[in-house]
This record gives C-alpha cells, structure tokens and sequence, in this order.
C-alpha cells in the first residue's frame, strides 16, 4: 500500500478544501500498482455527506463565529466534526477484492490497532460506525468509482466535545426537504481506553503508530510512498477552486428546499416563508403584525436570487432603510432572523 501524506514543499496541509481535493485528484488521475492509504488533518470544519442539505446538518451562527468551514464529500453518509486534534484515514481499495459495503473489514485493521494499545470493547455497529463502550468514535463512508473503492474514516483521539455539540445542533427552523438527515450518535473518545503506557500519546504519535499498523511497517520512513509532481498540484488546486473551496458546491449542490420561522420582536410578530434553490432564496414571503408605511413586497422582490448568506442578504438589502418597512428592526436583525441566528 502506497502512502500519500497531505504534505506540499514538506508542510502538513489544514485547508479542508485543499485535502479534499488532494484525494479527488488522485482517486481521479493516479492509478498505481497498489492500494492507496491517505491520512489528513484538518482545521475545524464539518464534512457533510454528498446528499445532505447544509442548512439542515450545521449551526451556521456558531460557524461563523469560530471560523469553521463546511466541506461536501463525494461519499455518502452524515455529517461529521473534524479538526487538527484527529487524524481521518482515507483509502482507495482494488475494487476486485470484498471491501466495498464491507464496513467489519474496513475497520478491522483499526480494532486490532487499537486493542494493541490496550483498548478493549470495540465494536462495528449499525452500517457504518466503530463504538467504544456504547460510543461512537468513528464513522466510515465509501464509494465504488473506476473499479477502486475510495473509502475513509475519523478516529476521535481528542475531540472538541463543545464544538462538536454546537456546530452539529442546527438552529430550529421548519425545514421540508428530502436531504438525507445525519443520525445523531453519542460521541466517545480514544485517549481514555488506552493502556497507562500510552497516555502521553500525541495525536501525531498517534497518527504514526496507525500509518506503521495499516501499512505493516515498523517504522513510517519505511512506507512506499507517492510525491506528487509539480503537475498534480496544478490539478489539486483546480479541484480545490473549483469545488471544495467553493460556495456552490458546499451549500448550493442541493436541490430545492422550504423553511418558515416565527419570532416576537418588539415591533411585533414576523413571519418568513422561503423558498430556496441551490441555497438562492426562489421564492419568500414576509408577514406579521407589525407596522411599515412601505410595502414589504418591495423587500422580498429584493432577496429573490439571493444566496442564503449573511454578506449576500446585506448587500441585497444595503439600499433600504428598514424603518420604512419594520419600523425599528435593523438590516442584521432581519437577516439574522432569517438564516436562524438568535437576535
């Protein structure tokens, strides 16, 4: 098996979108004469299945407040919290071999790695989850293209529990769409099973041990490794700009959805129905029992074929003065309201 590190000029790449597309452009354009193992970190984000619908997966306040990005994968499945205090592991199999759909063998090098350092009552559980103890410490995703399988997963040596809890608690808002949903699971950790001896275990010496174990070497400096050419990163980079580090694809790629949210303001009560199409706002209405001597509908026409991001609605509502339309409400309070923010 062939090593891939993130690595460019020697240095770990954290940009989500860039490692994303480092395993594309492989999975797409490298065909060598074994399987591929691909371990990467990554600076906060939450990587959301290629099905999913953004807006229902994420708590996009808290994102924006503690920079954190949304990634879109190629693979199925729910969403997930990744950052630099884990190592994910991604793999492109032989497609000839049993592994596709096979989630006891894909785990099963991690379960003897981990028992290795003392870590007892793991489990392979529902389609696609390892639990530890009644906890899920990781979730595995695959696909099947070109005859390989590309398949990966997380493994929570350290996890941010308070990120992970608010970044996956969606604010509340009526949402009909037919996304697949993320089923949420009790999220466990690595480092408290694991024997005395090896506590003191960073997450990069954790990550070495799992590239010695999956690769069947003692030592990382004796993997059988790919260097990417000058070449590949121009192509690594296209992808990188062309999808994962962009708008559309992370939030947009999803169809069509409806949402409607009630809030009291001071002003009164306001109601927004929204109709959005690839994450632009297709169709809204706004109502309520509150006062304007403008008419309203002047607003919605406004934010029709809006992105549903707060810097697009801003710019969209810049050359209105809102207390002709809500009396006191401010453009941020409007805007924040609509994407869910508590104001």
């Amino acid at each position: 098996m062939y090593l891939i590190e993130s690595k460019r000029n020697g240095e770990w790449i954290y940009d989500p979108g860039m490692a994303m597309a480092l395993q594309e452009y492989v999975k797409d354009h490298i065909f060598l004469d074994d399987d591929v193992l691909f371990p990467y970190m990554m600076h906060p984000a939450v990587q959301i299945g290629k099905f999913q619908n953004a807006y229902e997966e994420v708590n996009q306040p808290y994102m924006d407040a503690n920079d954190i990005k949304i990634i879109r994968r190629e693979t199925g499945g729910g969403a997930i919290y990744l950052d630099d205090r884990n190592m994910s592991f991604c793999f492109l199999f032989d497609g000839s071999n049993d592994i596709y759909g096979n989630y006891v063998s894909l785990y099963e090098p991690v379960v003897k790695a981990l028992e290795n350092l003392g870590v007892d009552h793991l489990e392979q559980k529902g389609r696609n989850d390892l639990v530890l103890d009644g906890k899920k410490i990781s979730g595995a995703a695959m696909t099947l293209q070109k005859g390989r399988v590309y398949a990966g997963y997380s493994l929570l040596m350290d996890p941010n529990y308070e990120a992970m809890v608010s970044v996956l608690n969606p604010n509340q808002k009526k949402i009909d769409s037919h996304g697949i949903r993320s089923v949420r699971s009790r999220v466990g950790s690595i480092r408290p099973h694991i024997a005395p001896e090896y506590q003191e275990m960073t997450v990069w010496d954790f990550t070495d041990y799992m590239i010695c174990q999956l690769l069947e070497v003692d030592d990382v400096s004796e993997a059988k490794r790919y260097e990417l050419t000058p070449e590949d990163w121009v192509g690594v980079d296209k992808i990188a700009a062309e999808k994962y580090n962009n708008w559309d694809w992370n939030y947009g790629r999803f169809n069509q959805f409806e949402y409607r949210l009630t809030e009291r303001f001071p002003i009164g009560t306001i109601s927004v129905g929204l109709g959005v199409e690839h994450a632009k706002i297709a169709a809204i209405q706004i109502t309520g029992d509150f006062f304007g001597t403008k008419d309203i509908k002047e607003i919605e026409a406004a934010l029709v074929g809006v992105r549903l991001r707060k810097k697009d609605l801003l710019n969209a509502l810049e050359p209105f003065d809102l207390a002709n339309y809500f009396v006191k409400l401010t453009k941020e309070e409007l805007v924040s309201f609509i994407l869910s923010e508590k104001v």
